[in-house]
């Protein structure tokens, strides 16, 4: 009994010196130093292939960082606790807050909405998205109803059909955006313009995230050693990027 107990002290405190010394939330840290370099290369600079090249590495580093440390994370019983990720998400819904409350703000001062140079904006595309991201959630739910009676394969499946709707609709984010941009509708161009691109940049950049989170599980999904606690809680940070998408679409395009 006495070694039962300090081997599983020992285990607690190997992984907690572990956690001391992870890499990748300095990864994490460069990238995001990259993304706001790459944002005032171009607005501040003009200089917009250095901006390019920046907004690249960030990306990669960003990507990197979540997905090594979630992989730390998994079965060392520290990170990705379903009850730290609810007071993450709570934190994250501040910032998501603060955004809204400044276009609220500009929204209800305005003589008249949307200001002038605000092109038309199809309400069509935000609409398949919401589709593709709620069908994703139902997906991500799924999958984990299958890891928890035990059906690894239909786990992978529907794991898999989620990172796809994810990236579709990442995708769908970026096509609007290259659209918008071309024609001239851009972060300067009005204060509605600079609301649209910090708001669904900010979500993106949440989605971007949970597809980090989800790849960086996906081996152990192949090799069959899921942890039904790990894909719980990526799944529950899956959900308030849904849930936020829904204030966005409703607030941004449709109010």
């Amino acid at each position: 009994m006495s070694h039962d107990v300090g081997t599983a002290h020992g285990h607690g405190e190997e992984g907690h010196a572990h956690w001391d010394w992870s890499v990748w939330p300095f990864v994490a840290s460069f990238g995001i130093l990259a993304l706001s370099l790459a944002f005032s290369l171009h607005y501040v600079y003009h200089s917009s292939f250095a901006a390019v090249i920046t907004l690249g590495i960030g990306l990669i580093l960003v990507i990197a960082g979540v997905a090594g440390w979630t992989s730390e994370a998994m079965g060392q019983g520290e990170g990705m606790s379903y009850g730290a990720m609810g007071w993450f998400i709570l934190a994250e819904a501040m910032i998501f807050l603060s955004l809204f409350a400044m276009y609220w703000f500009s929204r209800l001062e305005a003589g008249s909405w949307p200001p002038a140079n605000t092109p038309h904006i199809s309400k069509i595309l935000p609409l398949v998205m919401t589709v593709i991201l709620v069908s994703s959630s139902f997906t991500i739910h799924h999958a984990e109803a299958l890891l928890h009676g035990g059906n690894l394969a239909g786990f992978r499946t529907w794991l898999l059909v989620t990172v796809v709707l994810g990236a579709a609709f990442l995708g769908m984010s970026m096509y609007e955006w290259n659209h918008l941009m071309h024609g001239g509708f851009n972060i300067g161009t009005n204060i509605y313009a600079t609301s649209f691109y910090s708001i669904t940049g900010l979500h993106a950049s949440h989605v971007i995230v949970g597809l980090s989170i989800f790849l960086a599980g996906l081996p152990s999904a192949m090799k069959g050693t899921a942890s039904l606690g790990f894909w719980r809680t990526a799944g529950l940070y899956w959900h308030f990027v849904d849930i936020i998408w829904f204030f966005v679409v409703s607030q941004i395009y449709f109010w």
